[in-house]
């Protein structure tokens, strides 16, 4: 695109400020995903534009924001305030901005307040001051200020104990929402309807809040929910940047909802009297510049408005809100906490407007939520006020209906929609799935629609809005419709409305007794194409500058597409476990990469929360589904030279031969030695050739020939789908029985794909290494060793770079073998090798020719930009070209620590296994592995107990591996509890051990020790895949009451190592840039 002149913006208007301490959110965890990467990256990005020294805390080593030059000063450290004071003392800043690190920026610096650390170091608050802060978390202020200003709140109490909460719920009666203070995504929260859950619930909710203070409040069940996101400047004035609609009821989190912008069902009079009311909220809590998420009920009955409550922040739905309507409220919020205004901010979208222009939309977005309740079956799959999705879809389209079905193409659901739906159908438990929100409840919306259930009786069973109802009915209408012909006969006006409506060429095929290329052909002879629209927050009003693009079928085209050289990066789509913001900041970084070699870079991806869907990121950016049809036609309007999948997991690897297939010039590792590494038999040949051990192993397409493989192999065996990431359905089975099970599960989760079996290696050390190759050189980029054994899946094993246990011969016959295999392969890119160590002998347990989960790790690390580098091998530079030609040197020790959301999920075990289960990871780093894993510990959100009472439990085989952890308790000054058992070993190795009940033993147990706060540390190892009941007890109570609980003895062992070097040593910090002038 040529270039365009843009509205200048003024130089910094707070000229007494040289530094600002940009506080991060942390780890990925449910309520807090990576739409904090997205803030806190545009707002280094700009401070540091208008000449501010940024300094920057964050403890995620997988973020674009801590990459080292976005920032002067990079600290990936543990969000605690004693960590935090250190770098403040040293880096002496003058402001601390702590509205786009979310919950966790705005309590770490509440905390920092009530310490006198800021008052200490004379630290400045911008954008909000603690009065604000405190008022808006704060239920009970929060709830006064609203009467106070003649605003409507449902009614409530605030409890800190269990008896002030039964007095308060006989005063408001049942339903009540249970509310904790200062937590986010409404964890510890939900709805009771009874004094027996209402005692259960207040505890968890006085648990989870850090004030131990709760509210509680009327139920609204059943009203309709919005949300405005507003942004206000020092001048006062105040824009709505976007107005959202929730389709489920009240008693959703709204993080669980399916959502829709703009709103949909009020009329305009109402929503002027909403806007109204959000500005007085912004307004009476003070929250002087930036932007704040505000929502509201409504009555569907009486249209009765009531506050529910107000972020001071940016929080998960500014991301949503900034990606709907092109307006970068992260960035121009970080612009007015610094004086500017909205009026002397430019738009860069139009580059004729300022940031003062409310965005308007002439299109419809939805945000559909994806969820990963299949990793954790012991808890109900139900919905309520407390957070349980991991990751969320959008989708852009001319109208609510062809946005649906964009969102549901987008989430990359086992299997399809219409099995889906066939799931949910069942006539007699159809009413219970509608009426009780959960994961799945639109697929049974359909089903009731299509059973000839009413929009009325669907609306009074679900609470969802009839406007959306009717929305949903008009689709099933036309299904049906369309079932009634077979593809030569379908009338093309039919057609035309399916396309128009979002419906995909797959689906429409299943309806029609034909195949997608056949729908596709006859589409193209009806002349109907996808056009692409450019989101312009002015609803067309002026030009679009920026080439942010969506599809639709209509007559004019938007894309203005040119001649340049130019490469498409298919992104990673929803965060989910397994595929999480590691290969965003891949394909982040290919984008940076490409664009420094000269290619103008086109994004395609459907996640709103990310780096990689900003419109500035990329030189060219498409919200699209991640799905063959609609990638294939970005491809088609832009053919680009090349096009990048080995980057974003497992979603475009999917498409790799489908695109290829259809001629697109697949760039970097052919797809023919991805599936070489997917393919037991021919893989296994290939290490054979090359004399590399591996596990025995084989191949099975049913459940008898799973079991007869395994026979063949001997038990135990790791049982696992093909093209899966995050261990999904992956299993170690110790016989038969449990066998089958699994292997039915593999081969839904894979269907047509071979089930891969492997000889399970007990007690073997586990390696990942990563590597560069351009085809003819490959280069080790770093070797990380599990710190848990064998077993565990490696994105829940916390890990070190470099490795302590294994020996310099064993690295070096690893680097060799991983060489070997990526110029045999022919890998030009990344490539990701997992080693076991098992009695002396190295086997290699896979092969990955993409871009792995560890690259943001060791990249940031080393201080080397490995996806910068692959991205522009994949355009045909060498690796000696580049300059990259020997191993990085590691300065220092870096520990990787996993983050579980099993706290969210009712009855669920926190042991570890071969499935993944975390949701994010943190990094720890010093010069001793002590340290850096004590630091990754707390970072995680761990407590790390420095003395009191250890409670050792361990099956039979463990207990000779249990006496060096024992040892070392004892001699830091903890403690020794334990049962009978184990109790008995440790005393005859000369340890001084108290003894306590099983819980079948009698009373008082071990869980009674653990309910009373006895116990500081649990050491818990489960026997088999499943654990005995008493084992998974003492973990589920040590979970509950926050009490820090480890389920592998090599875990142990690191954190009484940390333990021991934090009482010695004390924990320092040290910033990227020192660490890396070091190295």
């Amino acid at each position: 695109m040529a270039a365009t002149a843009r509205l200048p913006i003024a130089m910094p208007k707070r000229t007494d400020l040289e530094s600002i301490l940009i506080v991060g959110s942390g780890p990925i965890v449910i309520g807090q995903a990576c739409e904090f990467d997205y803030s806190g990256t545009q707002a280094c990005r700009v401070l540091r534009r208008e000449g501010y020294r940024v300094i920057l805390v964050n403890s995620n080593p997988a973020t674009i924001m801590t990459d080292p030059e976005f920032s002067d000063a990079t600290y990936v450290e543990p969000l605690v305030p004693e960590i935090v004071e250190k770098i403040i003392e040293k880096e002496r800043p003058d402001a601390i901005l702590p509205t786009v690190g979310g919950q966790t920026g705005i309590n770490l610096t509440l905390a920092l307040d009530e310490a006198g650390i800021l008052e200490r170091y004379g630290v400045e608050l911008l954008g909000a001051d603690i009065g604000a802060l405190r008022l808006g978390e704060d239920r009970l202020l929060f709830k006064q200020a609203m009467e106070e200003v003649g605003l409507e709140v449902p009614a409530s109490g605030y409890a800190s104990t269990e008896s002030e909460a039964r007095e308060i719920a006989s005063r408001i009666g049942f339903p009540l929402i249970i509310r904790p203070s200062f937590t986010l995504g409404g964890e510890g929260g939900g709805t009771v309807y009874n004094r027996d859950e209402l005692d259960d619930m207040v505890e968890t909710a006085l648990d989870a809040s850090p004030n131990r203070s709760v509210l509680l409040e009327q139920s609204v069940l059943g009203w309709k929910e919005f949300e405005l996101e507003v942004i206000r400047d020092r001048l006062d004035n105040s824009i709505v940047i976007c107005s959202v609609e929730n389709v489920d009821a009240m008693g959703v989190h709204t993080g669980d909802s399916i959502t829709v912008a703009p709103q949909q069902t009020l009329s305009d009079r109402e929503y002027q009297e909403m806007r109204n009311d959000a500005f007085t909220v912004i307004r009476r809590v003070g929250v002087a510049t930036g932007g704040s998420n505000i929502q509201f009920a409504v009555n569907p009955a009486t249209g009765q408005r009531v506050v529910i409550e107000m972020n001071p922040r940016v929080s998960r739905s500014s991301a949503l809100a900034s990606k709907a309507t092109g307006f970068p409220i992260a960035k121009i919020a970080a612009l007015l906490a610094v004086d500017y205004t909205l009026d002397e901010i430019p738009n860069d979208i139009t580059g004729e407007t300022y940031a003062a222009f409310e965005p308007s939309l002439d299109y419809t977005v939805v945000k559909i939520p994806r969820w990963a309740f299949e990793k954790f079956p012991q808890t109900a799959p139900v919905l309520g006020t407390s957070m349980k999705s991991v990751g969320e879809v959008m989708a852009i389209g001319t109208t609510f209906r062809e946005a649906l079905m964009k969102g549901l193409a987008s989430l990359e659901l086992d299997g399809s929609i219409a099995t889906r739906e066939q799931k949910m159908s069942d006539p007699v438990r159809l009413r219970r799935r509608l009426a009780t929100p959960n994961w799945e409840r639109l697929f049974a919306v359909f089903a009731a629609l299509r059973q000839g259930w009413t929009v009325e009786e669907v609306a009074a069973t679900s609470h969802i809005d009839p406007w959306f109802l009717r929305e949903i009915r008009s689709l099933v209408e036309l299904e049906t419709e369309l079932a009634c012909w077979d593809l030569a006969s379908l009338p093309g006006e039919h057609l035309r409305e399916a396309k128009a409506c979002g419906l995909s060429d797959t689906r429409i095929a299943s309806l029609v007794q034909a195949n997608e290329e056949q729908v596709k052909n006859r589409t193209a002879e009806l002349g109907l194409y996808r056009t692409f629209k450019r989101v312009d927050t002015c609803a067309a009003e002026f030009p679009a500058l920026t080439p942010y693009m969506y599809s639709t079928f209509g007559a004019e085209d938007e894309s203005d597409v040119d001649e340049r050289p130019k490469v498409m990066i298919l992104g990673s789509g929803p965060n989910r476990i397994g595929q999480g913001i590691e290969f965003d900041y891949c394909c982040v970084h290919a984008a940076y990469g490409l664009a420094e070699a000269g290619f103008e870079t086109i994004m395609v991806n459907c996640n709103p929360e990310t780096v990689s869907t900003d419109y500035d990121t990329s030189d060219r950016l498409y919200f699209e589904p991640l799905t063959l049809e609609h990638v294939l036609a970005v491809f088609e309007k832009e053919r680009p030279q090349g096009v990048i999948v080995q980057l974003g997991g497992q979603t475009p690897l999917k498409l790799a031969h489908g695109l290829a297939e259809a001629g697109v010039p697949i760039w970097g590792t052919p797809p023919e030695a991805i599936d070489l590494a997917e393919d037991r038999k021919r893989f296994g040949a290939l290490l054979a050739e090359e004399g590399i051990r591996q596990p025995e192993n084989g191949t099975a397409v049913s459940v008898e020939e799973g079991v007869q493989v395994a026979r063949e192999i001997g038990f135990p065996v790791l049982v696992r789908p093909s093209y899966v990431l995050g261990g999904r359905a992956m299993a170690i089975c110790y016989e038969a029985s449990t066998l089958e099970k699994y292997v039915r599960e593999a081969a839904e989760v894979s269907p047509g794909q071979p089930i891969l079996l492997d000889r399970f290696l007990d007690d073997a050390i586990e390696v990942d290494l990563d590597l560069l190759a351009d085809g003819e050189t490959a280069v080790v980029a770093g070797i990380l060793q599990h710190i848990e054994e064998a077993g565990i899946h490696s994105g829940d094993s916390a890990a070190v770079l470099p490795p302590q246990l294994v020996s310099d011969e064993a690295l070096d016959q690893m680097r060799s073998i991983a060489k070997r295999l990526a110029l045999r392969l022919g890998v030009v890119g990344l490539m990701n090798v997992q080693f076991a160590i098992h009695q002396g002998e190295i086997y290699v347990i896979e092969v990955n020719p993409r871009a792995s989960r560890t690259v943001p790790f060791i990249a940031k690390a080393v201080g080397v930009p490995l996806v910068k580098l692959a991205a522009k091998v994949m355009a045909g530079h060498s690796l000696g070209d580049l300059g990259f030609s020997s191993e990085p040197a590691v300065p220092g020790v870096f520990v990787k620590a996993p983050v579980f959301p099993f706290r969210r999920f009712t009855g669920v075990d926190p042991v570890l296994g071969p499935e993944m289960k975390s949701t994010g990871e943190v990094m720890g780093s010093s010069p001793y592995f002590g340290n850096a894993f004590a630091k990754s510990w707390v970072a995680a959100g761990h407590k790390l107990p420095l003395e009191g009472a250890a409670f050792v439990s361990v099956h039979d085989s463990d207990k000779e591996a249990l006496l060096p952890v024992a040892s070392k308790l004892a001699d830091v000054g903890f403690e020794l509890v334990a049962t009978a058992g184990t109790a008995e070993f440790l005393t005859r190795q000369g340890l001084k051990v108290r003894r306590i009940n099983k819980v079948h033993e009698g009373r008082p147990h071990v869980v009674d020790h653990l309910i009373n706060r006895d116990i500081d540390l649990v050491v818990n190892t489960p026997l088999g895949r499943e654990s005995h009941e008493d084992d998974a007890s003492i973990r589920q109570t040590a979970l509950k009451y926050d009490i820090p609980c480890i389920t592998t003895l090599s875990g142990a062992l690191a954190a009484v190592e940390g333990i021991a070097a934090w009482k010695a040593k004390g924990l320092a910090v040290a910033s990227l840039q020192e660490l890396h002038r070091m190295g």
